[in-house]
C-alpha cells in the first residue's frame, strides 16, 4: 500500500480484531462455569491459561528472533487465523476444564504472535510520534480485550457459543488485512540469522532496563484489575441486589474506555514527554490499589461505577508508553525480540498477581483484596524514578 495514511487505522483494526480473542472465554464464563461444570476458582485458571500461552509463545518467538527474522505481516496473519481455530475449540460440548485450559493456551500461544508483533510492525512505519502511534494500537488492544463483555451484553438471549463464533469469525479477518495491505514497513532492519545472545544484550542498556522494569511493574496491575472487573461488581451486587447492575456493560466499559486513555496518553507524551506521562499514569492507578479499600467501604454503585472508570483508565494509559520506551532503547535489527522478550516477562507477572487475588479472594474481605495489587506500581514507579547512569538515545527519556 503506498499511500501510509491509511497504514496505522488498519494496524489498529487488526489488532483490534485479533485482540478479541483474549478474553472471549472471560465474556462467557458465567455460561461457561453452568455448561461444563467449572468452579469458583476457573475464572483465574482459564485466564492464567491464556496468559500462560502468550508467554510460552513470546518466549519461542524471542528465542527463535522471529519477528526480526520473517515478514511481521504474515507472522501476524499465520498466528490470527490459528487463533481463531484454537478459539472455537471453546464451543465444543466434550469440553472438561482440562481441556478448556488447553484450549486457552494454545489460544493465548497465537497471541506472542499479534499483539508484540502489531507493535513491531507500526515501530517499522513510525519513528517520529510512535508513542501516539502505540497509544492507538494499544487501544486497539484494550477494546478487544474488552469486546467480548459487550457482544455477551448484546446477544443475551442468544446462544453463547456466538461469542466465540463471532470472535474467531473477526479474528481471521484481522488476520487477513494485515497480510493483503500491511506490507513491511520502510524502517525494518530484519536480522538474517539466528542470534540467541539477542535474549540478554537488550538488557545491556539502562535506560532499556528502565523502561522495561516500569512496564513489568504496570503488568503485575493490569491484567489481574481486568480479570477481576465482574467479579468487583458481581460483589457489590451480591450485597446490593437492588442495584440491578448491567455487568457485561459496565465490564465493558470500565475495560474499553481504557482504549481512549492510550490514545489521549500518547498524545499527551509528545509535549510530556513518554517517561513523565508513563510515571504519572503509573502513580495515579497505584493511587487506586490503595485507595480501592475505602471506595468499597462508601457502598454507592455510582461511586463505584465512576472509581473503576477512572481506574480503567489510568491502569493502561501508560502500556503503549512503557512498549515505547523499549522500542525506542532497542536497536533497529533487536527491536522486535526486544518487544517481545519484555511482554513475555511482564505477562509471566500477570500469572502471579491473578492467582495471588484468586487465592486470596476466598480468604480475605474483598475490600481489601485490592491493596495487593499496589506492589508491581510502587517497584516500577522506583525503577521508573532511578537515575541512569547512561544517555538515553531519546529526547523523550529526558
Amino acid at each position: 500500500m503506498k499511500d501510509r495514511k491509511w497504514i496505522l487505522p488498519l494496524i489498529v483494526i487488526a489488532q483490534f480484531c485479533c485482540t478479541s480473542l483474549w478474553f472471549a472465554g472471560n465474556g462467557v464464563m458465567t455460561d461457561l462455569s453452568k455448561s461444563f461444570g467449572l468452579d469458583s476458582q476457573a475464572l483465574g485458571h482459564l485466564t492464567s491459561a491464556v496468559q500462560f500461552g502468550f508467554i510460552s509463545g513470546t518466549l519461542v518467538f524471542a528465542f527463535l528472533t522471529i519477528a526480526d527474522r520473517f515478514s511481521p505481516s504474515r507472522v501476524f496473519f499465520v498466528c490470527a487465523i490459528l487463533g481463531a481455530i484454537f478459539n472455537l475449540g471453546v464451543i465444543w460440548d466434550g469440553n472438561s476444564f482440562g481441556s478448556l485450559f488447553i484450549i486457552r493456551f494454545l489460544t493465548g500461544f497465537t497471541l506472542a504472535g499479534i499483539y508484540p508483533v502489531g507493535m513491531k510492525i507500526a515501530a517499522d512505519y513510525f519513528q517520529k510520534g510512535l508513542g501516539k502511534s502505540l497509544g492507538f494500537l494499544v487501544g486497539a488492544l484494550v477494546l478487544g480485550t474488552a469486546f467480548p463483555h459487550l457482544l455477551k451484553n448484546f446477544t443475551g438471549d442468544l446462544p453463547w457459543r456466538f461469542v466465540i463464533f463471532f470472535t474467531s469469525a473477526i479474528a481471521a479477518m484481522g488476520g487477513v488485512l494485515m497480510l493483503l495491505f500491511v506490507p513491511d514497513g520502510p524502517y525494518r532492519s530484519g536480522s538474517q540469522q539466528l542470534d540467541l545472545s539477542l535474549l540478554f544484550k537488550v538488557f545491556n542498556s539502562k535506560p532499556f532496563q528502565s523502561a522495561a522494569f516500569g512496564y513489568f511493574g504496570h503488568m503485575w496491575e493490569l491484567y489481574a484489575f481486568w480479570a477481576f472487573v465482574p467479579v468487583m461488581l458481581q460483589s457489590f451486587q451480591k450485597v446490593h441486589p437492588e442495584s440491578a447492575l448491567n455487568i457485561p456493560l459496565l465490564s465493558f466499559l470500565i475495560i474499553g474506555l481504557g482504549g481512549l486513555a492510550c490514545m489521549v496518553g500518547g498524545y499527551i507524551s509528545e509535549s510530556v514527554g513518554v517517561k513523565k506521562t508513563a510515571f504519572y499514569a503509573l502513580l495515579l492507578s497505584c493511587l487506586c490499589c490503595l485507595t480501592s479499600p475505602v471506595i468499597f467501604y462508601m457502598n454507592s454503585s455510582a461511586v463505584l461505577i465512576s472509581f473503576l472508570i477512572f481506574w480503567g483508565l489510568v491502569v493502561i494509559a501508560d502500556s503503549p508508553l512503557f512498549s515505547t520506551l523499549v522500542a525506542q532503547n532497542a536497536t533497529a535489527s533487536s527491536k522486535g525480540t526486544a518487544l517481545t522478550i519484555v511482554n513475555c516477562l511482564g505477562f509471566a507477572i500477570t500469572i502471579v498477581s491473578i492467582q495471588l487475588i484468586s487465592l486470596l479472594h476466598e480468604t480475605i474481605d474483598a475490600k481489601f483484596l485490592y491493596v495487593f495489587l499496589a506492589v508491581g506500581p510502587i517497584l516500577g514507579l522506583i525503577s521508573l524514578s532511578a537515575k541512569n547512569q547512561e544517555q538515553s538515545t531519546s529526547k523523550n527519556l529526558k
